[in-house]
């Protein structure tokens, strides 16, 4: 059987992970700057985690949630003690769409209505509803596109404000940091004037932090730089680490719950319980939230004396090179040449950093280095392979 083809691939098969790097069947090493789309939250291969796992496996790998799963609730305590929001109420799934998927649906539970905004360069997932809300129409099938959506500017209040005093606005849904889209940092004025214009017009504001939560920022997730406390916060990727997760935290003010709304069959099951766990115990005892931050923090700055960047943006280890011209080739020398993993984005230019929350000062050097060797002997005409998501 052949398998259906998704993205042009390296050649380059990984065997193994531990800490930040990862080694190939060849044995050769490599700086993970990746992450895997932002997923390798706690590093590869870290020991609590796969102690965690294997002795969940050997109990009980599954089973459905018409019983009690005593694991649920303490991974709900433990993410409410560390991210702060111990008033939400949590709903556990598979994935970052599928976390959207309820979020949207969520929303439209409340309001009786379809309409939503999202903004430029979003992305929010492939599946129904989310690929509605992302802003590329070559991954919407028509069955994708049955209720209206606007895209508006990223930042930019004046066109929602509009738009939301017609009445018919279900959510407003936006990314902390836009990650496929560049990364481009939601601003404090534009996050608190969404959520006063959504409190004002009694539409329902969903945060995307499936790829900024869970510490990436130097925040447990990337809005808690303001003040708001959204309707709804959506997250996955770092959440298990590797493991199949996602989930949305819901403000029990705006929502009452009731059985039926939302369903899972393998959300919150017992290996996804224990991986998320172990992600948030490693977060905690290891200070990953803090390293985020301060090595985020060196490399930006380091970033912005590279001789011929144009623009470096991000927060924490979430992290953006604009380089004014493709950087295709650039991320081909870096993988092949200096054995480091960065990644893409929609925006051609832009190399996209999203390394395990654990990275040091030392591997941040060794990226500069390399990145400035590479560049000064750059020809701007190659090309690459491209994988986004």
């Amino acid at each position: 059987m052949k398998l259906f083809d998704v993205y042009p691939l390296f050649d380059i098969e990984p065997v193994k992970g531990t800490g930040n790097y990862i080694f190939d069947k060849d044995g050769n090493r490599y700086l993970d700057l990746y992450g895997g789309h932002a997923v390798i939250s706690i590093g590869h291969g870290h020991p609590h985690y796969v102690e965690k796992i294997s002795n969940q496996v050997n109990m009980l790998g599954f089973y459905s949630n018409s019983v009690q799963n005593p694991l649920q609730q303490e991974l709900a305590d433990k993410l409410g003690a560390l991210s702060g929001c111990d008033k939400y109420e949590l709903f556990l799934c598979n994935s970052g769409a599928e976390a959207n998927e309820n979020a949207l649906k969520l929303a439209s539970f409340k309001t009786g209505k379809t309409k939503v905004i999202s903004f430029k360069k979003a992305f929010h997932g492939r599946t129904s509803a989310a690929v509605n809300v992302t802003d590329k129409s070559s991954i919407q099938a028509p069955i994708n596109k049955l209720f209206k959506k606007e895209f508006h500017k990223f930042n930019q209040l004046k066109s929602v404000k509009k738009s939301l005093e017609k009445g018919d606005v279900c959510a407003v849904i936006v990314e902390g940091i836009q990650g496929i889209g560049g990364i481009h940092v939601a601003n404090k004025a534009f996050l608190e004037g969404l959520s006063k214009l959504c409190k004002k017009h009694k539409a329902i504001l969903i945060l995307d932090e499936i790829q900024s939560g869970f510490g990436r920022s130097g925040h447990f997730f990337s809005f808690q730089h303001t003040k708001i406390k959204p309707d709804i916060i959506s997250m996955a990727k770092g959440m298990g680490n590797g493991f199949p997760v996602g989930g949305i935290l819901i403000n029990p003010k705006v929502f009452k719950a009731a059985y039926g709304l939302l369903g899972t069959t393998f959300g919150g099951n017992h290996l996804a319980c224990a991986a998320t766990t172990a992600v948030l115990d490693v977060l905690k005892a290891d200070n990953l939230i803090e390293n985020a931050k301060e090595v985020g923090d060196y490399f930006l700055a380091e970033a912005k004396k590279i001789e011929g960047v144009k623009e470096v943006r991000g927060m924490g280890l979430m992290i953006g090179i604009d380089m004014g011209f493709p950087i295709k080739e650039l991320r081909k020398e870096m993988l092949f040449q200096r054995r480091i993993f960065t990644g893409s984005s929609s925006d051609p230019n832009v190399m996209r950093l999203l390394p395990p929350l654990g990275l040091t000062k030392r591997e941040v050097d060794v990226f500069i280095k390399a990145f400035s060797k590479v560049l000064a002997n750059h020809d701007k005409g190659a090309t690459i392979i491209d994988h986004i998501d």
